[in-house]
């Protein structure tokens, strides 16, 4: 049986990780509500991007443009897949990066010869330690995502696809499903369908209103990495959000069986030090009976 002693000391440690766990939650919370208003500041600029990419699929019956299915523009020397994987760099968020390795190794399994980019330490390390080959690791960018790291992680992976060396990229990411679960997806960010901005029969129905400068493919061209680029940037946000979203539960939860430990703790002080009130009252009242005892023997004797 514990003493009192150890069981405050194991009381003053729960209430002190407790302390610790309270504020991973509060911190988890500003940085995830930080996050989703920097994303919605830059919304309006992506929205008025897709608007001008849906205007010249409307007034440009014919675009070509590598960025999207059935183009000529880029002939691809290999049928390949890449897959820009993002996880976090820190732990204690429950099952969040694992849920997303797991769907990774998902893909292994299907197509073994598939290219990775990393984002994430905690991924890193899971590639490094696996032996698994890591076409380009981006570090420090999970805690702190921006806009100008999209626009660098987009540049090599637009390298690697424009050159031929893909045909295809996709991103696994978490997103905030609801407030006490995430989902991971699968999400394939190039290349792009035309019926993703317009479908052929409402291209058909629309008359040309405006005339392009230097052509449709080439303003479309220009566009197309800041759109490539925004995407990025809305996973890069989306995973910071679930990965302060699954700290949060996993710090709830943590409170919890914080507070499930410490009633149990005081039940079992009280009932130590009760014991040890009772043990003292018991030697008392034996050692008073013994006196009387000895009182009575002695007069006795006289």
């Amino acid at each position: 049986m514990a003493t009192l002693n150890e069981i405050k000391n194991r009381i003053s440690g729960v209430r002190s990780t407790k302390k610790i766990t309270n504020a991973m939650y509060l911190i988890s919370s500003v940085k995830m509500r930080k996050a989703r208003a920097d994303l919605e500041n830059v919304r309006p600029f992506f929205e008025a991007q897709d608007k001008e990419i849906k205007r010249i699929f409307r007034n440009a019956a014919s675009v070509d443009s590598g960025y999207f299915y059935g183009s000529n523009k880029y002939k691809r020397k290999r049928k390949a897949r890449a897959y820009l994987v993002i996880t976090a760099d820190k732990g204690m968020a429950g099952a969040y990066n694992m849920n997303v390795l797991r769907l990774l190794e998902k893909e292994r399994q299907k197509d073994p010869a598939i290219k990775i980019f990393a984002i994430g330490e905690n991924g890193i390390r899971y590639f490094r330690n696996h032996r698994i080959q890591v076409e380009k690791e981006f570090h420090e960018i999970a805690p702190t995502p921006s806009y100008r790291w999209a626009r660098m992680i987009c540049s090599g992976l637009l390298t690697s696809y424009l050159n031929g060396e893909v045909n295809e990229i996709r991103m696994i990411y978490s997103d905030v499903e609801s407030e006490l679960s995430c989902v991971v997806r699968n999400e394939r960010l190039l290349p792009f369908s035309r019926e993703e901005f317009i479908d052929e029969d409402e291209a058909g129905r629309q008359k040309k209103y405006y005339n392009f400068e230097p052509s449709p493919e080439g303003v479309l061209e220009s566009f197309m990495p800041q759109y490539v680029s925004g995407n990025i940037y809305g996973a890069l946000v989306d995973s910071f959000c679930a990965e302060q979203n699954s700290r949060m539960a996993a710090m709830r939860s943590a409170n919890d069986n914080a507070e499930e430990l410490l009633y149990e703790l005081r039940i079992e002080y009280n009932r130590v030090r009760q014991g040890m009130i009772t043990q003292e009252i018991t030697e008392v009242a034996a050692g008073a009976r013994s006196q009387k005892k000895k009182r009575k023997k002695r007069e006795v004797e006289r």
